[in-house]
């Protein structure tokens, strides 16, 4: 059976592939953040892992308004990404994990999820940032799964109901046969928030809390709704659901392999935390 090997969770900023793009990771407003992913990065090396299951918001390149499901999984083998306007230059292709997809949406489906499945997907910076950062050589090393969550059109999915999504892929995943090594991945946040009168909030006590909450006691953050999220962590900071859904899918225990917080990285806070499965 597959093996999960642990769980990285990322912010994934629009501005973090500019100053890759652009080689600014020494200049002194980049350097603390990205001198952060270096024990991440030297992780991964040992790890080795072999297919990343990615928990992301899309913001608008795959899914719009008009069309917007609550949770969908790609099943393609082949993942692209655009310009998304923000100018940054395209990356290689990610190559898809078929079988595990498939796996993924017969298991889900099976325990009530209702998914939108995608055999055609396109994915934005919210995986090619993150994916730059855990691996910033000239090729990808990995295969991977994405699963969309939303947190852009309300009404949003709970962070109850993200939690169980993750549970639920965290038991399929080890239950699929394969003797691959698995990361799971959850890409958005921390606080902060791009509109309206609280532009450019964030929340540092509430991050901070919410890091910690996830190696001690992970299930904390299920006990705010939706409303009171945004209160905390800002209108777009609810992308801290991907963060929740990575958590459980580990299962009941976790240790803490790094952590880095940084703020302000574009009125942004943001976080990485690296978790390994208890024992």
């Amino acid at each position: 059976m597959a093996q999960i090997i642990g769980s990285l969770c990322s912010s994934h900023v629009p501005a973090i592939g500019r100053a890759i793009a652009q080689q600014l990771q020494q200049e002194p407003y980049w350097k603390p953040f990205f001198d952060g992913w270096g024990p991440a990065q030297r992780w991964l090396a040992q790890a080795r892992p072999d297919v990343l299951v990615v928990f992301y918001n899309d913001h608008g390149l795959n899914f719009f308004l008009d069309k917007m499901p609550t949770f969908a999984i790609g099943a393609t083998p082949e993942y692209s990404n655009a310009d998304e306007g923000w100018g940054l230059p395209q990356v290689p292709a990610f190559r898809g994990e078929v079988d595990l997809s498939w796996h993924l949406v017969n298991a889900l489906v099976g325990e009530d999820f209702d998914l939108t499945t995608c055999q055609e997907m396109r994915v934005d910076h919210a995986i090619t940032n993150p994916m730059q950062l855990m691996f910033p050589g000239p090729a990808w090393p990995v295969r991977i799964v994405p699963i969309c969550i939303n947190t852009v059109q309300f009404p949003l999915p709970s962070a109850r109901r993200c939690w169980a999504l993750g549970d639920a892929v965290g038991r399929a995943v080890r239950a699929w046969d394969s003797d691959a090594r698995v990361l799971v991945v959850g890409s958005g946040g921390l606080s902060h928030q791009l509109d309206g009168e609280r532009a450019g909030f964030i929340h540092r006590d509430f991050d901070l809390a919410f890091l910690e909450s996830l190696v001690h006691n992970p299930r904390w953050a299920t006990q705010f709704d939706t409303h009171q999220l945004v209160e905390q962590a800002g209108t777009q900071g609810v992308e801290l659901l991907m963060w929740l859904a990575a958590r459980a899918a580990l299962g009941d225990g976790a240790t803490r392999v790094h952590q880095s917080y940084h703020i302000p990285i574009s009125n942004t806070a943001a976080g990485l935390l690296v978790m390994a499965p208890a024992g």
